[in-house]
């Protein structure tokens, strides 16, 4: 995991970073976040699910991941929503694909073969775009957003996933004092207590990655945890 540090403090982009804050990120291309290669807990995690292969899956604040060729492949139905039209128009010209693009309500659709790209704001997603979903994979959305922002996140996605979706959730904890997100520090308390009066949360992975990552250690971090959760419903 290769996230580019900000040396725009949170204090300065305020409530900006909805949409003005990554939107500069992406026109800079200062996307250390971006993987370039399929995420390894997806991988190896995702059938934990127990998903059929045809269900319909989300992946909330995309990019361009490869993640969603990943979750096609298996045979799910695929949508993402992307606040970025320049990530977007990269993700299908760097994967060769052809979209079909229109709109659909506020948002630019982007489409291909099972898979859909709405290029929009995830907040003004409602329940009607995320009917029959089954999934959410979340690696680099929660960790993304500061903490006002990370419970109405939260609370939304709530709201707009069917009760019976479950949800991988990748999540990383650090001394967050010791440096600027994001990707912000979300301590496995903050994930229960955003999520656990709606969904069963079980830590499937914890690791300390520190050592594994130099740019974490050379802006003095003393701690670097990675932590995966499966989140599906109450019993």
């Amino acid at each position: 995991m290769a996230f580019l540090l900000n040396s725009i403090g949170i204090t300065e982009v305020g409530f900006d970073m909805k949409h003005d804050f990554w939107h500069e990120r992406w026109l800079r291309n200062e996307i250390g976040f971006h993987q370039q290669e399929y995420n390894t807990h997806l991988q190896e995690f995702w059938f934990r699910l127990g998903l059929s292969p045809d269900a319909r899956v989300f992946v909330p604040l995309c990019g361009k991941t490869l993640d969603l060729l990943w979750l096609r492949a298996q045979g799910h139905e695929v949508m993402g929503v992307e606040i970025s039209p320049v990530a977007v128009r990269d993700f299908f010209g760097e994967n060769d694909l052809t979209p079909r693009v229109s709109r659909h309500g506020l948002f630019e659709r982007w489409e291909t073969d099972g898979l859909v790209i709405l290029c929009g704001d995830f907040f003004d997603l409602g329940v009607g775009d995320l009917r029959n979903c089954s999934g959410v994979f979340d690696r680099a959305s929660l960790i993304a957003l500061p903490p006002e922002m990370r419970r109405d996140y939260a609370v939304h996605l709530r709201q707009i996933t069917p009760p019976v979706a479950r949800t991988l959730l990748v999540a990383m904890e650090y001394p967050q004092e010791q440096m600027q997100g994001p990707p912000f520090s979300v301590r496995e308390e903050e994930v229960r207590e955003l999520y656990d009066q709606a969904y069963d949360i079980k830590r499937l992975y914890s690791l300390d990655i520190l050592e594994e990552h130099a740019r974490f250690r050379e802006k003095g971090l003393t701690g670097l945890t990675e932590k995966v959760y499966l989140m599906g419903p109450l019993a």
